[in-house]
């Protein structure tokens, strides 16, 4: 693949090219060239797009392709286009399949669906056998295969023994445990979060209290075994407290929040639209303002779109019955571009990567083209129009956002 970039504005505080409009020569998968100006004397493919920028390629920590078992909701070929159109080279894809991603050949399985694809697939593995929450599943063969973490998605480890052990064998090989943080016999059928808003209109709470006990309790796990540990999509500013007391003490702990949650509160489900039921569930203006501080100041460490796809018939019932989960991929920059700036917005978008051991690719003379591009500035309403999933349920339907995702170039091709 040999393409020429025109005029494309470089937002990556590690290339020498920073914030600097470049024309970028791309042979072979690999970058040859960044110059003001550079000539097409082959005849490559250019790319000249409106306002065009560049960064590092977007990272996402938490995906969900239905496939194997739930191929109605989205199939790996779709799932990685979604990801590549909405700017990201990479994703950790959830074991929630059926079967469920807990043995050494199903994370192959995964694995082998994203050969000679454009967007990179890391595959997290169950922590539990079926995430049933019993017996640790295959984590040391796992990782083996290349799961690059272990988690029962959206299913609290309610065994703090398990949690224990876990910590304490994945410190061996240096693996990534991840916790979901909920007390589910506190939560136990709340269906959004505890407050005057589900007072109000009559549907059963979930406190953040179910929230922050969960946390509290991995964290004083984590500081006994002295494991690794990741809490996905925290909710409230207690959690965001007791995550930063964690860090001071230096304690290997790292966390994410969904998009979503930074930008709606509970008082959007007066209406009882499903597409708004999610978990964590929405909270309330204190508690973004304090994730969004937390982002800032590092206590939490990446964002993600939290991508999980649901047919219609999982959604389109009465709320109490309703699936949860929301789309993201599609949204997730122009989301996120929304209420923090751009290039606090890319920082969120790349810096998990570390955590997860996937290498990361400075736009410099040399180095492999793993770029994403997009534009930051246009304003639009997002609509069906603009969801490329299988499946439709997106909280972000019909909701105003800024900046969108024209693509990716990664592993030699380009994607636009």
């Amino acid at each position: 693949m040999n393409v020429l970039i025109k005029s494309a504005t470089i937002i990556d505080p590690k290339s020498d090219f920073h914030n600097q409009t470049q024309d970028l020569l791309i042979e072979k998968g690999k970058i040859t060239n960044i110059a003001n100006h550079i000539k097409n004397p082959n005849n490559y493919k250019e790319v000249s797009l409106d306002n065009l920028h560049i960064s590092q390629g977007w990272f996402d920590s938490s995906v969900c392709f239905g496939e194997p078992g739930f191929e109605e909701r989205e199939t790996i070929e779709n799932g990685i286009q979604t990801a590549a159109k909405s700017g990201f080279t990479a994703v950790a894809v959830n074991p929630n399949t059926d079967p469920i991603l807990d043995t050494n050949s199903a994370i192959a399985f995964l694995k082998s669906k994203a050969v000679n694809k454009a967007v990179e697939l890391y595959p997290i593995g169950a922590l539990s056998k079926a995430s049933a929450g019993k017996d640790l599943a295959e984590i040391f063969d796992m990782q083996n295969a290349g799961a690059v973490a272990f988690g029962d998605y959206q299913h609290p480890i309610s065994n703090p023994n398990l949690l224990k052990i876990a910590l304490q064998y994945t410190s061996s090989f240096n693996g990534l445990v991840c916790s979901f943080p909920l007390e589910n016999r506190i939560s136990a059928n709340g269906v959004m979060n505890e407050n005057i808003t589900s007072t109000t209109i009559g549907l059963k709470g979930n406190p953040a209290l179910a929230e922050e006990l969960q946390v509290a309790r991995d964290l004083f796990l984590l500081e006994y075994t002295q494991g690794k540990l990741h809490i996905p999509t925290i909710s409230t500013a207690k959690s965001v407290d007791l995550i930063r007391q964690a860090k001071q003490k230096k304690l290997d702990v790292s966390c994410s929040v969904a998009i979503h949650n930074l930008i709606f509160t509970d008082e959007v489900l007066t209406g009882f639209e499903t597409n708004y039921k999610v978990t964590p569930p929405l909270r309330t203006q204190e508690d973004i303002t304090a994730l969004i501080e937390g982002l800032k100041d590092g206590t939490i460490d990446m964002v993600t779109s939290d991508h999980n796809p649901l047919d219609i018939e999982q959604k389109k019932v009465e709320f109490d019955f309703a699936a949860y989960g929301t789309i993201g991929l599609e949204s997730a920059f122009g989301a996120l571009n929304s209420v923090l700036p751009t290039k606090t917005s890319i920082k969120l978008l790349t810096k998990g990567k570390d955590r997860f051991n996937i290498e990361s690719s400075v736009i410099n003379i040399g180095n492999i083209a793993n770029i994403s591009l997009f534009n930051p500035d246009i304003n639009y309403s997002f609509s069906r129009s603009n969801i490329i999933s299988k499946s439709k349920n997106s909280i972000f339907e019909n909701h105003s956002l800024k900046g969108k995702a024209y693509g990716i170039i990664s592993k030699n091709k380009v994607i636009i």
